[in-house]
Order: C-alpha cells, then structure tokens, then sequence
C-alpha cells in the first residue's frame, strides 16, 4: 500500500527523476512503477523535451491511439482523416459512415462565419449615461490600441472586428463588460485576444482614475463560448438511397426511425446529452489529432446546444419530398497556426495529412466527422443495436485485460463471432480454454 504524505514542498523545483522517485516510494503499490514510466519516454530526448515543455510538473507520457478515417468527402474534397481516441469502434463507425456517404454525395460543408469573442469584466458604482459617454467618446482609443496590438494579424487580414459596452448589473452588482468581437484569420487566438483585452481594461483605468466613480477591472479574458465562429454540415439524398442501410427495412423506414430518433433526443435532455457526446466522439477525435484545444470546443458546443434555454440534439433532421437531410450547426473555434499545432509532432503529420487546411477548412473537417460519427451511432441504434458492433471492437480490450495470448485470441474472436461480447462470457470463455489446455 502507498504511503500518504503531507504536503509537498518545492515538488517544481525536482528534477523529472527526483519526481519519479518520490513518486515511486510514497505513493506507487509497485515497484515496477518507474520502469512503465520510463518506457513512455520519447526515444529522442530532444522530442521528449518539447513535450516535458507542454505543462508542468511533467514526467512521462501518455498513449493514446491515432487512427485513420478513410474516404471523408467534403465539397467533393476526400480527405483521410486522423483521429485521436481510445473509445473502441469510434474509429470503425465514422469510417463505415464515411464509405456510405461516399457514393450519396458526401458532406456538403459551409462556413457561418469564423468571428471570435472576448471581454473586460468591471464594476461601475457611477450613472450608466456617464459610462456610456466616457466608452463612446474614446471608442477611437481602444481601436487605436487594438491596431497597434494587431499589426501582423491585420496584415493576413484579421484584428478587431467590434467593439460594445454591455450592461450587467441586472444580473451582478455594478457589473458592465466591453465586449470585443475578433477575427484571428488561421489562428485560434487566445494570446492574441487576451492580450488586446488586458491592454482595454488598462485604457478603461486611465479613462477614470481622475473621477470620482472609478473603473474597477474584475478580469479581462476572450469567451470559449462562440457561436458566431460556426460552421454547417450536411447529409443529403433521396429516400431509396438507403434501402441498403439494413436488408429488414426499406430506407423509408430507417429515414423514419432516424429522424425519431433525433427528434427524442431534442427533447429529452437524458438521451440529448448522450447523443451530442457521440457527436463529439468524433469532433474532439479531430481536434485532438490536430493540436487543438477540445476542451474549449466542447464546451461551446454543449453551451450552443443550451442556447435557447434548453439542453437539445445538436444535429437535426428532416424527411421533405423524398429527401433525407441530416445535419448539424456547430461552433468550433480551432487554429492550424501557432500553438501546439507548430509545436507538436504528430500535429503537423495530421495537418499535412489533411492537406494543410485552413482553419475554415478544419473546421469543416471536424464537423463532418462528428456528423458522420452521429449518424453512425443512431444506424446502430436504430437497427441492430449499439452493443453489437462496440463490444465486438471491446473484445480485444477484454482479452487485453484478461491477459489472452495470441491463440486464445485467435479462439476468442471466432467463437464471438455470433455470440454476444460481455466481460463474465469473455472470461469463462478463456478458463474453459486454459483448463482444456
């Protein structure tokens, strides 16, 4: 059993082995602890190095699998997709999507608009007429900084877009915000934003020292939330284009059942939860692979899907003279410059895979691909059931943890062939082998 200690002192300061050893003495049941960590270093100490630089307090890596989603086709456009997940048969279910669609036209992707958010939180105990006044008449500072602050995102066509002094005292004491709109071109932006941000609260400070009612900035930070960065992905095709979805159902049928099938998840806040969480399957599989930050993605995404106060299905679906329509409006606001995405190695393997998309371009990717993820999992639903191809793709991670040799393997994946895939089946299957033997 690992021993618990008191707090750490100085635990930044340890060298990368000092806090394995630590580590390995205090808190690890094994003493094999450091070896498995060690076998997660980069053979090359200098790529090992760039990732130690990723975060803090590193001290190995952490796996996870890259997979490849063939026959993506956007605009006409085939892509080979890479995807960063170790959920069993994500991979194995855009890709059977991607294959269906292939022939019915493909993914029809458009752009929304790629606008970013940030704001200047502040307190205000002075008249809403005077603030307004002091923002309006030195707008042109606040610009004139921005542009200073922008010159190179200006020069690629990118910078400040708009610029507002918003009224939040209804809901927080003395609260008002500039909200500032931003276009960062192929860039996510943070840095960019949250610099023009902070360089707006110090305006707003000097604006108001001399007065009576001064500004007080609460905090200056761009909003994960936008909604006006959004793109639009479709499915379409006649109704007998998916007579061949499943040989007990015409394709009208299946139409039927998955429109159903959407519409129950816009209205049950249960089953949407667990709907857009497979849409993200394969968004944040995408943004992953890319060096994008899918927390942020995520988040916005689950806030788009709250926007009219309610938690609902973030793709939709219609049946309109013949035509089925699947689709889905989603905010991603991603880069394919700067940050990790020049940084990391297999980020650029996967941009150059890709073509060496714009940021538009990615976002259109990886909205296709949790689109095609979604409509897979709801054919699955809607006809045979998502046990039966999720535990098939879970079985070798049974047998992993079970500790199956090659020939039990061999054994295991043909006698679960026509059987059902649980754990207990799994594991009485490999005794009656073992005990045989």
């Amino acid at each position: 059993m690992s021993i618990q200690l008191g707090p750490i002192n100085g635990f930044s300061k340890l060298s990368k082995v000092e806090k394995i050893n630590l580590l390995s003495e205090n808190y690890l049941s094994s003493k094999n602890g450091i070896k498995t960590l060690e076998s997660f270093w980069h053979d090359d100490p200098e790529q090992q190095r760039v990732f130690d630089q990723f975060s803090e307090n590193t001290i190995t890596n952490y796996f996870f699998p890259y997979g490849l989603c063939p026959n993506v086709l956007i605009n006409d456009k085939l892509y080979l997709v890479p995807m960063v997940i170790e959920e069993s048969s994500v991979v194995a279910a855009a890709s059977k999507a991607a294959k269906f669609w292939l022939k019915r036209g493909g993914v029809k992707a458009e752009i929304i608009d790629t606008q970013k958010e940030g704001q200047v939180h502040f307190l205000w105990n002075g008249s809403e007429t005077l603030i307004n006044e002091i923002f309006e008449l030195n707008k042109s500072k606040f610009i004139e900084v921005a542009d200073l602050l922008s010159e190179n995102m200006k020069k690629r066509g990118g910078g400040l877009i708009d610029l507002r002094l918003v009224n939040k005292t209804s809901e927080v004491k003395d609260l008002y915000q500039i909200h500032a709109t931003f276009n960062t071109c192929d860039a996510m932006g943070a840095n960019f934003i949250n610099t023009i941000l902070e360089a707006f609260g110090k305006v707003l400070e000097d604006l108001t020292q001399d007065l009576k009612e001064e500004a007080t900035i609460v905090m200056a930070i761009l909003s994960n939330y936008t909604p006006e960065c959004r793109v639009k992905v479709s499915l379409e095709c006649d109704i007998e284009q998916l007579d061949t979805i499943d040989s007990n159902m015409s394709g009208k049928e299946f139409a039927v059942k998955m429109k159903r099938a959407v519409d129950i998840a816009n209205a049950d806040v249960y089953r949407a939860t667990t709907h857009n969480k497979g849409i993200f399957n394969g968004v944040d599989a995408v943004i992953l692979a890319t060096g994008n930050d899918f927390r942020a993605v995520e988040s916005c995404g689950h806030a788009y899907a709250a926007r009219d106060g309610r938690y609902r299905s973030l793709t939709k679906c219609t049946i309109d003279n013949n035509k089925f329509k699947f689709w889905i409006e989603l905010p991603i606001a991603i880069g394919t410059v700067g940050g990790l995405t020049a940084l990391h190695p297999m980020a650029k393997i996967s941009l150059d895979m890709l073509g060496r998309p714009n940021a538009p371009e990615l976002m259109s990717i990886a909205a296709a691909t949790g689109l095609l993820q979604n409509f897979a999992a709801l054919r699955s639903l809607t006809t045979t059931g998502i046990q039966k191809g999720h535990m098939k793709m879970h079985l070798m991670n049974i047998l992993n943890h079970l500790e199956a040799n090659d020939s039990e393997r061999e054994e295991a994946v043909s006698y679960f062939k026509d059987r059902v895939v649980s754990f207990q089946a799994v594991r009485d299957l490999l005794q009656k082998i073992r005990n045989y033997q």
